[in-house]
């Protein structure tokens, strides 16, 4: 039972509008809160008030930072409960019982506002806590539920908790669904955020777990003037920011799930991401002459069905395990002081991943054929007679070796200060590769390897043609496959490309980007080698007929009924890319060239963005958009103010890769310029059947109905929004990565750009080929309605 006089006292009222400020770190039920007044702890840290979130017209109870000039709401009191109006009416109720011997003292109820953005109902003469806001978290940290979106603060699709099923561990899902495991804690870190534990030297952590199954974690920096905050994001990431008081902004430390390869059992039972870990039984399950081998710097299996153990030694813990025929696996509790404590699996091993030099080691269970073979790799089986010859010939190949190293060190010395020289003798006077030092540890490969790699650049060798250059396959000496672009000699931009393209790669690394493995600049050639890509281009793919229909079905089909499961569409990989671009990579980056023959698709079908010559760069973070007289990019994807007036920006990106999007689902270019001219394009086509109520009529014929058509609405949805005329209605790219991951409403989209029926365009090809690029706007006579 409640008593009503303590629950008016637990209620904050919206009695008035009354802008008044409030300096008060603390409200009873004779001193409420009112619209426009604050509480604001002693330290002056952290306010508590009413508030409205982005674009929404609710109010909100909310704590955020005080002395920061950006509103930062760490703390939501009634986020699933809308207010538009306000009034007498209560909002928001803590909703707690009243001791029984004080239900004659609710004047003594109070609540505080503590330093650490706490807000806590106690009883003042005897400070019994009723009732405090860290048990209620929202989305920064610790029970932490995402909110829905930057104008709606309500319970969103991802929460991160402990579970303490098994040994206790840390994971976030998606719904119901697993989505990232930061694992156990070891002692030193989350097993499963690496990136955390260099921040191990400026936090003071703390780590709490019982027999019951009682988990607490909390940290706090040494330096108390340090901001440091732990955000679970809409798009399904958990970050740590800390504040950078001479930017003004929230600097980001660190971002979980770093990779695709970093959500929850991506690769399946038994798999680290790498190709390894697959047991392989003898002829009984438990047999003699099993033992376990060592894997190396591991994200240690799900311990939801592990077996802990305190107290033994490594021995002890291979000892337990290798009596129990069930028992796959063992590793280390706890790392501290050389390891104690005993983690055992029993069965699949789920969720495992390679994490360089920051995991644990996992001794696998093997039969005794592979445990020969190990210790045979590990050991040799040298036979005495033969080991003084094998000895004095290993000393005659180590210095072979040695002379063979020292030459091939000198010469490649050489053909990198023939690089410099020439890029220094550039008259363009912007900043050469050798100046920028952005290619430590790129290699650069001769001229002659490279055309030994591709049989002289045979024609056979050839894989296409585009507007400045070829590109060849090769196979190195050791098998490695890789792609060569050959720039052309009678190119005058190829120069400026080239250099382009060498020093946005080498900063860039991205599972869905091209790798660039090397170049060679000699001989007046100019040549790019990358990772080879079997499968070549999307738009080989979603423009012939005769291989549409599987590449689509692919990328649309999905098991179950949520948007996001275990099979991550394609089409949020190349959003992910673009996104890493413009967001999450050192460098904001706008690609410009943005199309289906520069999107390339490894074995798997994953995409990865080719083609960075035409990229730019925004030097400031502030940095909103450019304007350049050179416009440069291909027929159907530029954006309208693009193409028009030179202004470019990431919204520009977000509008090609709608483009790509339509594409996919229509199998047909939105354009087509093999005359020079743009007839009816895909965008005015497929605005036209959505008015209507016909935009299923756009799916390639091909599929013959063979795909779910409510995902389908949804993409055509999400690529009309891309593809608005006005740039600021456009999303953003993680606003795109966030409507592909979530079931969320999606805003109707206004009216896109239907570009391009103008009458003279400048026949100039881009980089990669597949439509026409234009250069100098003021020569382009380009009309859009």
């Amino acid at each position: 039972m409640h008593n009503n006089s303590l629950l008016n006292s637990l209620i904050l009222l919206l009695l008035t509008f009354s802008f008044c400020s409030c300096s008060s770190d603390t409200i009873s039920i004779h001193k409420p809160l009112r619209d426009g007044e604050l509480l604001v702890s002693k330290s002056k840290t952290f306010a508590l008030g009413f508030f409205t979130p982005g674009k929404s017209t609710s109010r909100y109870v909310g704590i955020w930072y005080y002395n920061l000039p950006i509103q930062t709401v760490v703390w939501v009191a009634n986020r699933n409960i809308l207010h538009h109006n306000l009034s007498t009416i209560p909002i928001w109720s803590t909703n707690v019982s009243f001791p029984q011997s004080q239900r004659n003292s609710t004047s003594a109820v109070i609540a505080q506002l503590s330093d650490i953005a706490n807000l806590v109902l106690m009883i003042n003469n005897t400070k019994t806590v009723l009732w405090e806001s860290f048990d209620h978290p929202t989305d920064t940290f610790w029970f932490l539920q995402s909110w829905k979106t930057d104008d709606d603060p309500g319970n969103g699709a991802f929460t991160v908790k402990f579970s303490t099923i098994g040994k206790p561990q840390v994971l976030m899902y998606n719904h119901d669904l697993p989505w990232w495991r930061g694992g156990h804690w070891n002692g030193a870190t989350l097993i499963g955020a690496p990136d955390m534990k260099r921040d191990m030297a400026i936090l003071n952590v703390s780590f709490l777990e019982d027999d019951d199954n009682y988990v607490a974690f909390s940290y706090n920096m040494f330096a108390k003037s340090v901001i440091t905050r732990v955000v679970i994001q809409q798009s399904g990431f958990l970050q740590t920011f800390r504040w950078d008081s001479q930017t003004g902004q929230w600097s980001r430390c660190w971002s979980e799930p770093s990779d695709e390869c970093g959500n929850y059992g991506t690769c399946g039972s038994n798999e680290d991401g790498t190709g390894g870990c697959v047991r392989k039984k003898g002829s009984s399950v438990c047999e003699n002459g099993e033992g376990f081998i060592k894997v190396v710097s591991l994200k240690v299996p799900d311990t939801s069905v592990a077996v802990a153990k305190s107290g033994l030694s490594l021995e002890e813990c291979e000892k337990e395990c290798l009596q129990n025929c069930s028992c796959t696996a063992y590793s280390i509790a706890d790392v501290r002081n050389g390891g104690s404590g005993c983690l055992a699996w029993h069965g699949d091993l789920i969720d495992i991943q390679k994490l360089n030099d920051q995991g644990q080691d996992l001794f696998l269970r093997v039969d005794k054929i592979e445990l020969a073979n190990y210790y045979r790799k590990r050991k040799g089986v040298l036979d005495k007679k033969r080991l003084a010859a094998i000895l004095v010939a290993s000393i005659i190949a180590i210095v072979l070796l040695l002379s063979c190293v020292n030459y091939m060190w000198k010469k490649k010395r050489e053909d990198e200060n023939k690089l410099m020289m020439q890029l220094n003798q550039d008259s363009s006077g912007e900043e050469n590769i050798a100046q920028s030092n952005t290619h430590p540890n790129l290699p650069f490969f001769s001229f002659k390897t490279i055309m030994t790699a591709t049989r002289n650049c045979g024609h056979e060798n050839k894989l296409g043609q585009g507007g400045f250059g070829s590109v060849y396959k090769g196979s190195l000496v050791n098998g490695q496959e890789i792609a060569v672009k050959r720039l052309s000699q009678n190119s005058g931009q190829g120069k400026e490309e080239f250099k382009t393209e060498v020093k946005l790669l080498v900063k860039l690394q991205h599972r869905n980007l091209v790798r660039l493995l090397s170049c060679c600049f000699e001989k007046e050639e100019r040549m790019l080698v990358y990772e080879y890509l079997p499968n070549k281009s999307l738009d080989l793919f979603i423009f012939s007929k005769h291989l549409s229909n599987s590449l689509i079905v692919s990328l649309i089909k999905t098991k179950g009924h949520h948007w996001i499961g275990a099979n991550v569409l394609k089409l949020c990989g190349i959003a992910r890319g673009v996104l890493y671009l413009h967001q999450d990579s050192r460098l904001k980056i706008i690609h410009r060239d943005l199309k289906a023959s520069n999107v390339l698709l490894d074995a798997a079908m994953n995409p990865k963005i080719s083609d960075f010559g035409m990229a730019r760069i925004f030097g400031d973070d502030d940095e909103i958009q450019a304007i350049t007289k050179r416009v440069v990019g291909t027929y159907g994807y530029m954006s309208p103010e693009y193409a028009m007036e030179g202004r470019y920006s990431t919204k520009s990106d977000v509008f090609s890769y709608g483009v790509i999007l339509l594409e996919i689902i229509a199998g047909q270019r939105n354009t087509h310029s093999e005359t020079g001219r743009a007839s009816l394009n895909l965008i005015g086509h497929v605005w036209t059947l959505w008015t209507e109520g016909r935009a299923l009529d756009t799916v390639d014929p091909a599929l013959n109905q063979s795909y779910p058509s409510a995902i389908v609405l949804r993409c055509i949805q999400i690529g009309l929004l891309c593809v608005q005329e006005n740039a600021i209605n456009r999303p953003s790219m993680l606003d795109v990565v966030f409507m592909l991951a979530n079931e969320i409403p999606l805003c109707p989209p206004q009216k896109p750009a239907f570009l391009f029926n103008g009458s003279k365009y400048l026949q100039e090809s881009s980089t990669s080929g597949g439509g026409s690029s234009v250069n100098e706007v003021t020569e382009t006579t380009i009309s859009a309605r």
